[in-house]
């Protein structure tokens, strides 16, 4: 299967919405070309595991910045649904997510109990 040509992506299937979505995140700032590599991916998604009564694929472009227009020319004769965002790195859970979270001693201990 072609899949393993998705060297920096992952795809997911969305329940709800019936169609598979791959995302894309990379460290620098969105270059066009981005916009080309992602809509390569999504072609392969839909050739390969894609079936009739699935939903059209979605592309999830995550950069570390993006200019507006630079991402507007870039997608404009593009027909698959994609988009482009910017990813914001935190230091810091927030309160409301720590308390729903293990810790990492939490997840050790758990890890270690998995041990034979």
């Amino acid at each position: 299967m072609y899949l393993n040509k998705l060297h920096n992506a992952e795809v997911f299937f969305h329940v709800k919405l019936n169609c598979f979505v791959v995302c894309e995140i990379k460290i620098t700032p969105f270059e066009p070309e981005y916009a080309g590599k992602l809509n390569f991916y999504l072609n392969l998604v839909d050739e390969t595991i894609k079936e009739p009564h699935h939903n059209p694929t979605i592309g999830i472009l995550l950069c570390k910045k993006h200019k507006k227009y630079k991402a507007e020319y870039a997608l404009r004769n593009i027909s698959s649904p994609i988009g482009v965002s910017e990813y914001q790195l935190i230091k810091q859970l927030p309160d409301k997510l720590k308390t729903n979270l293990p810790t990492i001693e939490e997840l050790e201990a758990e890890l270690d109990n998995d041990k034979p």
